[in-house]
């Protein structure tokens, strides 16, 4: 999933300097427009509206951007695009067009998401099948179209016939005996091995950020983070590719997870097609999080979970418009998977269950103990996985990530062989665990002994519970060493420098304990018929119990208490599965699960890997409870140096500029004096430099002597001076503001629905010090015992 980024790729520069500014600023509407400069001298006036100045209001890398300056240019955009509709026919077009625009990116965000996902999902089941053999009649044809044409196959070995031949059967010339054995193991290992090699060799050259699933990445930049080129076009082929490859080596991850990542990448590059989206920085993460429920869409066959998965646990803001667009989207991109039909059986959902047995009351003890283990295994899983990326980010082992992607593949690849259920991908084996057994099925699940009377079924289509056979202790025994397995390597695989996703090993571990309890307690009804807690509804003869449904319900718990998602969760699974009437025990055992993992630790696994990362991501769900006020968070401290301010108009431009070179803050307040320190705006340190800059290459007469002015009015200057620099264009008039007795719960508060990036403090008017979206985040961090210099980035 959420893998660190490679800070050997990274400038020094990005990592945070010790400092009160280093958050953002927030604008006011009348600093929305990008500002120039007016000069008095002879020269030629720059105006600001007709001449603006380039990369004013942009934001640097690792940087968060300013929701409330971004929405403001965009309510003076659109009120500027209404006005002029009223004064021409074009005019009034441009403005439909306009309104239009973000449908229109909806519909090609599901149609290049749903495209890129059914070429993911064909390739990776034609690379998985081939570790195994190959198709003679042509190369490309995975295992079971392969066969889909042969008149040979049986209802006992459906996937067995003479046009798909295994390698040890292609190199032996026989597929019994060790030596064939001996062939396909090696062949198994050794196309994982190639497979993870590729993998990790393309992620590392080509695009770092393409490793992980993205989901902790995705949920920081939501928030407002900006990480240059990890939605660009480099990061979507190589992810697109690699995750393929992944997929497709047998390593325990999943690609629903980076699929996301996919979906995002999709939308930001269209985006450049719009310039409403192309130039505001918030519209555009409007658009991201519609992405994130198309995403899970295609990864799932679930829009309506989607976009209930992308409002719970991705986006930071999610308006009423975004959430009817993120539903027009998720549905353009399953149609449009539905088309390219990549499963092959006219399906769009992943697990097509098939049971429709009524559960009952006495069932859902069974089903909350697996919400425990759900819950128990997730705040496990978490701990052990965050403690190996620290050994990980620590050691010289975070060095060496070819050598460890080969090394886990290897390990994979040798344990899993042998075992049926650990060398089937992860989709496979769940869809395995979830089958009800049926009189044709030949599969060891469904080693039933027969009974005597074949007479004997259950309701509808299925078979009433019968005795356990040797096939069916056989799988078991095999499950149970799967459980153990995929426990275990889960933990270390994920977080690898390749696209790896959590949802299909975690839902795989629970299906696996699910299946194990559903088969216990069939077995227990079976032999138990006249005991109280079955007598009355279980009958001798009936289907009483589906392990089926204990393996779905098993798959929830786990999946919930490793990434904490209730709702959207609940509704994925039943439109993964197809199984409305199984809603309740669902939302039994996903709500228990959460229950259970919340008592061990609040975070998910993805906000576990956002703090890991040291991303400056204010969770909303977390509930700050401590009696601190402003004051006692603000910078400076006693014994940091005075606060570094401009005043409004008695600096040079090299005074300013000094003053910019010997601090790292990303903002300046601006007071009336020193001597009075009387708040008049703020000013952000980019948009300070290029203006300087811009006004030395382009107004005559501005030198270092010149007085930067961030009045309305120059005051009277001799006749010799130089011209002053007016930059009062690109001053915040109305920074936020909270006074120093203000309780720090009511700031984070307003840190969390504004999405600011800092927040100025004054007494009685007058400015005291500065509170930055950092400095909060250290706050909280040294109230949990946790080391505060963990936040690594603006």
């Amino acid at each position: 999933m959420a893998c660190e980024l490679w800070t050997t790729q990274l400038d020094e520069e990005v990592l945070v300097e010790n400092g009160c500014y280093e958050e953002y600023s927030s604008s006011s509407s009348s600093t929305s427009r990008a500002a120039g400069m007016n000069g008095n001298g002879p020269s030629k006036l720059v105006d600001p509206l007709e001449d603006p100045v380039p990369g004013l209001g942009t934001y640097e890398d690792f940087n968060t951007i300013d929701w409330v300056r971004e929405k403001s240019k965009d309510r003076d955009r659109h009120r500027e695009i209404t006005k002029k509709s009223r004064q021409s026919t074009v005019a009034l077009l441009h403005s439909v067009s306009d309104a239009f625009s973000g449908w229109l990116l909806m519909l090609l965000v599901g149609l290049m998401s749903g495209a890129l996902a059914g070429g993911i999902d064909i390739a990776a089941h034609w690379l998985t099948d081939m570790k195994d053999g190959v198709c003679l009649i042509g190369f490309w044809f995975n295992h079971e179209h392969c066969c889909w044409t042969s008149n040979e196959t049986t209802f006992q070995e459906r996937d067995r016939c003479p046009q798909w031949q295994s390698w040890g059967e292609l190199i032996t010339g026989t597929s019994e005996g060790a030596f064939a054995y001996v062939v396909n193991y090696l062949m198994y290992i050794l196309w994982a091995l190639l497979f993870s090699f590729l993998a990790v060799i393309l992620v590392r050259a080509f695009a770092p950020y393409a490793c992980g699933s993205g989901i902790p990445e995705i949920k920081t930049i939501l928030s407002g983070f900006i990480i240059r080129g990890y939605l660009g076009k480099w990061t979507l082929i190589i992810k697109t590719i690699t995750l393929v490859l992944a997929v497709s080596s047998g390593l325990s991850l999943g690609k629903e997870g980076p699929l996301v990542h996919v979906a995002c990448c999709c939308a930001n590059i269209l985006c450049h097609l719009f310039t409403k989206y192309r130039k505001n920085e918030a519209k555009r993460r409007e658009v991201l999080s519609a992405a994130a429920a198309v995403g899970v869409s295609v990864a799932f066959g679930a829009p309506i979970g989607g976009v209930l998965f992308s409002l719970e646990e991705v986006s930071y803001y999610f308006p009423l418009k975004t959430l009817w667009r993120s539903f027009f989207a998720a549905l353009v991109a399953a149609f449009t998977l539905r088309s390219i039909n990549p499963f092959g059986n006219s399906r769009l959902v992943l697990f097509y269950v098939e049971f429709h047995a009524p559960w009952h009351l006495v069932e859902l003890a069974p089903f909350i103990l697996l919400g425990i283990f759900g819950g128990l295994w997730g705040a496990l899983f978490i701990r052990a996985n965050i403690a190996w990326c620290k050994i990980r980010k620590s050691t010289r082992l975070g060095h060496y990530p070819v050598i460890e992607v080969l090394v886990v593949a290897a390990l994979t690849a040798l344990v899993a062989y042998p075992n049926s259920y650990t060398r089937m991908s992860g989709a496979e084996l769940i869809s395995e665990l979830f089958n009800d057994c049926s009189l044709l099925d030949s599969s060891q699940l469904c080693g039933y002994k027969q009974p005597a009377n074949t007479s004997e079924t259950g309701v509808g289509n299925s078979l009433a519970d019968r005795p356990a056979g040797e096939g069916l202790y056989t799988a078991l025994w095999q499950l149970a060493l799967a459980l153990v397995f995929k426990m275990m390597i889960t933990v270390i695989t994920f977080g690898m420098k390749v696209p790896s996703g959590l949802f299909i090993p975690s839902m795989a571990v629970g299906a696996i304990a699910g299946r194990l309890l559903g088969v216990g307690m069939e077995q227990l009804a079976y032999y138990n018929h006249d005991s109280f807690i079955f007598k009355g509804w279980c009958s001798p003869g009936a289907d009483c119990i589906t392990p089926g449904l204990y393996a779905m319900v098993g798959a929830a718990a786990c999946l919930g208490g490793v990434t904490r998602m209730t709702v959207s969760l609940v509704v994925i699974m039943f439109e993964l599965t197809g199984g409305l009437e199984y809603i309740v025990p669902l939302m039994a055992a996903t709500m228990t699960s959460k229950w259970v993992a919340d008592a061990f630790g609040r975070e998910g696994i993805y906000e576990a890997h956002i703090r890991l990362n040291g991303y400056p991501f204010l969770e909303p769900k977390e509930e700050f409870d401590h009696s601190s006020l402003a004051v006692d968070v603000m910078r400076p401290r006693r014994s940091d140096p005075a606060l570094a301010v401009l005043t409004q108009d008695g600096m040079t431009v090299g005074e300013v500029e000094a003053l910019v070179e010997s601090t790292h803050y990303s903002g300046f307040p601006v007071v009336v004096s020193p001597e009075s320190q009387r708040l008049v705006g703020f000013v952000l340190r980019r948009d300070l430099l290029i203006s300087i800059d811009n006004a030395r290459k382009r107004q005559e007469g501005v030198v270092s002597a010149s007085t930067v002015v961030f009045t309305e009015h120059a005051l009277a200057q001799a006749a010799d001076a130089p011209p002053p620099l007016r930059l009062r264009g690109i001053m915040d008039l109305s920074p936020f503001t909270v006074t120093d007795h203000t309780p720090m719960d009511i700031t984070v508060d307003i840190f969390r629905k504004l999405g600011l990036r800092q927040c100025l403090v004054t007494h009685n008017g007058r400015l005291l010090g500065i509170i930055t979206k950092k400095d909060i985040l250290k706050h909280m961090a040294q109230i949990a015992n946790r080391d505060p210099d963990s936040i690594l980035f603006n």
